[in-house]
């Protein structure tokens, strides 16, 4: 792929329309840092950080690149003003926002001379973050990783649906890892893509090498989006969604789930190793991902697979 200017490269200043999802337990300073200096924007997760590690990362982060890098902040998590506070001390000059209402910060941190980009599934939302005033846009279709729209509503089918209703840059989210599938995510109207998994599975990513390996085994069929009476999430079957299928089964007990959930079981499985009692977040695309790679090579296979994928002719 060519480095040219267009409206998500001028808008974040960086090479290439590729943006690293901020994943919890993954995204942490090296991740993001390995990611900008290829030419994309590397977002630091701030997820499953508390505040002092957030600080921790972001000064790394600006040890380790001189280029743009944005963070990812859920919304709906504790500490968020506190989060927001230390984003503005420390100087973060982009911000992804999800799981809420992009109108909460939009303002605050555009004031600041900040760039926000929100996160949503539909097309609903969409207009709703351009009417908040947003910078960009991202859509992502519940092929994507860890928690997802309750419409259950593709990528394909998301991102022209999106584009015909809004005018503010897009970027396409869920189930793209390969070059070929920016390129169609592009054709269908994307402006770029945030890519998750693909990231998950490199050396820089911040998840336990058990979880990293599982993600390189996993086929077609291997995850499902479950928990829909608390917030829609993609992950492994493994022994964990298993315990989750015997609640649902026994009458989808909402206070079992929340239970079972409040075990920590997110870090339990990706960031600390164990691949049957936690959970494992991650998307469809999986199954396309064979290896462990640095960061770098990722980039390579990328902006190569883009660069070669010839159209058809009719």
């Amino acid at each position: 792929m060519q480095a040219s200017q267009n409206r998500i490269t001028e808008l974040f200043n960086i090479k290439y329309p590729i943006i690293q999802a901020g994943m919890i337990w993954h995204s942490g300073w090296r991740l993001a840092s390995a990611v900008s200096n290829c030419g994309g924007l590397g977002l630091i997760g701030a997820g499953s950080m508390y505040p002092d590690i957030l600080r921790e990362n972001i000064r790394k982060c600006k040890e380790a690149t001189d280029k743009p890098f944005g963070v990812n902040v859920p919304m709906l998590y504790p500490n968020i003003e506190e989060i927001i506070q230390i984003i503005l001390e420390e100087g973060v000059k982009i911000v992804f926002t999800s799981a809420g209402n992009p109108k909460t910060y939009t303002e605050t941190l555009q004031k600041e001379g900040l760039k926000v980009a929100h996160v949503v599934s539909s097309t609903k939302f969409a207009v709703k973050c351009e009417d908040a005033g947003v910078d960009a846009i991202v859509a992502e279709g519940f092929e994507a990783g860890g928690h997802n729209g309750r419409d259950e509503t593709t990528t394909f089918c998301l991102i022209p649906n999106v584009r015909k209703h809004i005018s503010k840059p897009l970027i396409a989210a869920g189930g793209i890892a390969l070059g070929s599938q920016m390129k169609a995510a592009m054709i269908l109207g994307a402006d770029g893509v945030q890519i998750g998994s693909r990231f998950a599975a490199t050396t820089e990513a911040s998840a336990h090498e058990n979880w990293k390996k599982k993600i390189t085994e996993l086929q077609e069929g291997d995850t499902h989006l479950t928990l829909k009476e608390l917030a829609p999430v993609r992950m492994v079957k493994n022994k964990f969604f298993g315990e989750l299928e015997t609640i649902y089964q026994s009458g989808r007990d909402k206070e079992a789930l929340i239970a079972s959930l409040g075990r920590a079981r997110a870090k339990k499985g990706m960031f600390e190793g164990d691949m049957e009692d936690g959970e494992l977040e991650i998307g469809q695309v999986s199954a396309l991902i064979d290896d462990i790679l640095p960061v770098e090579t990722v980039f390579n296979h990328l902006l190569e697979e883009f660069e070669n994928i010839k159209m058809p002719v009719l």
